[in-house]
């Protein structure tokens, strides 16, 4: 077996040699699984994202569970434990950040014609119910995945990777 080889070493990694960190945050807001939160941290350390806000029931590092999706990731992306997540929202946004929530809403635009602003905060709630209303009443816009089957919702941890990695895709071409 041979070892794997690093994206940065690529032909294909030059087109992120400008990029240091990805001028994204994210927020997870009452994630009951410790799973999900883990493959977030996974998917936020390869799209090179600044931090990761914990709040409500979600859990924190150091815990196996995160650490078994995480793959280390929990080591290498800074984040912080959010008493508050109000307070952290009126923090970024005092520092000039879009505040988004991936959320399905009549109101919602499209994640693939949402042009952000940079640097961008993204909100990401409860698996089954949500954000909570007081959250997405600070946000600035609404965003969705497209979702053309039965069901209205990808699990939080496969929309979180979907929408980092469309916004560096977003910003490569900035």
């Amino acid at each position: 077996m041979s070892e794997r080889t690093p994206f940065r070493v690529t032909r294909a990694a030059r087109a992120y040699d400008r990029i240091e960190k990805l001028p994204v945050s994210v927020l997870l807001d009452n994630i009951r699984s410790m799973y999900n939160v883990g493959s977030v941290f996974r998917s936020a350390d390869g799209a090179g994202v600044e931090s990761l806000y914990l709040s409500g029931i979600t859990a924190r590092p150091p815990k196996k569970e995160i650490t078994k999706t995480a793959l280390g990731a929990e080591e290498s992306v800074p984040w912080q434990g959010s008493e508050d997540a109000l307070a952290t929202v009126d923090a970024l946004r005092g520092r000039g950040y879009e505040i988004a929530a991936i959320e399905t809403a009549v109101t919602a635009v499209d994640l693939f014609d949402w042009q952000p602003r940079w640097p961008v905060l993204l909100l990401f709630g409860h698996e089954v119910e949500g954000l909570r209303p007081e959250l997405m009443e600070r946000c600035d816009t609404l965003v969705c995945l497209p979702m053309l089957g039965q069901k209205y919702s990808l699990n939080v941890a496969s929309a979180a990777s979907i929408v980092l990695y469309e916004l560096l895709r977003k910003y490569r071409g900035a």
